[in-house]
């Protein structure tokens, strides 16, 4: 039996995406590892679970979304680099382009955990969004581009699939990667999301406007885990073997 093709969907903060008309869920396009932003060899694969781990039963022992995840795989010192450190953003550099960051509302993801990479780097040690921006700040004309960077929190038990944690609440922090707003929500001194938002706005200049969105890691510790149920605005990106599906929830 054929299944009809529905046509191509286009808002601000929810991508451009072909749809199958199934009722449920649409399938986005444009998903991938942003090349010019990944450092050395690291691993992102849309792939099967993970399940478990062994003793783990019930809804943390299996992708939130699906059967599928992002699997991200990211080594600490695999290249002659300073730091000589592996990186990784697997993202979208076409849907969200020129969309504004003040109407940025909801951002999170489910991320399974190991005590391993806890070992590695402690309770943070975990992959983050990061948002290519455009921060058009009145008093820095010529600075057209940072990244806004998420830190998630400590996520306890591991070896399990975390709940979801919820960006743009008082969970992790944020900051400007070129200091932009100093000496608010820079790395030594992160903010909140509603903090940063109102403060790049705030500036007198036009709005902020996007590039990119990706999941990222590195470049620090080892970490080996995924990702899933990537959350932005009204969507869910629910990673799965095969494609990047997108689900309305809002």
């Amino acid at each position: 039996m054929a299944v009809a093709l529905a046509t191509i969907v286009t808002s601000t903060l929810t991508g451009s995406m072909s749809a199958v008309a199934d009722g449920s869920s649409i399938r986005s396009d444009h998903w991938g590892v942003i090349a010019r932003n990944t450092i050395g060899s690291p691993v992102a694969d849309l792939r099967d679970g993970p399940y478990g781990s062994y003793g783990v039963t019930g809804s943390a022992a299996r992708p939130p979304y699906g059967r599928g995840s992002l699997g991200l795989a990211v080594s600490d010192d695999s290249t002659s680099l300073t730091p000589p450190s592996e990186k990784v953003d697997f993202g979208n550099e076409v849907d969200f382009y020129n969309d504004r960051v003040r109407d940025l509302t909801k951002l999170g993801f489910h991320v399974f955990q190991t005590a391993e990479n806890v070992s590695y780097g402690g309770t943070r040690n975990l992959p983050g969004i990061r948002i290519e921006i455009n921060p058009n700040l009145a008093s820095r004309p010529g600075d057209t581009y940072s990244t806004l960077v998420w830190v998630p929190p400590a996520v306890a038990p591991t070896n399990q699939w975390s709940g979801y944690l919820d960006a743009t609440v008082s969970n992790g922090e944020w900051f400007l990667s070129g200091g932009e707003l100093a000496p608010l929500c820079t790395q030594a001194s992160p903010c909140n999301f509603t903090t940063l938002k109102n403060s790049i706005d705030s500036d007198g200049g036009s709005p902020a406007t996007i590039y990119t969105i990706a999941v990222g890691k590195g470049r620090d510790h080892i970490w080996v885990g995924a990702v899933d149920g990537l959350r932005i605005n009204r969507y869910v990106y629910d990673f799965e073997a095969n494609a990047v599906t997108a689900r309305r929830v809002g």
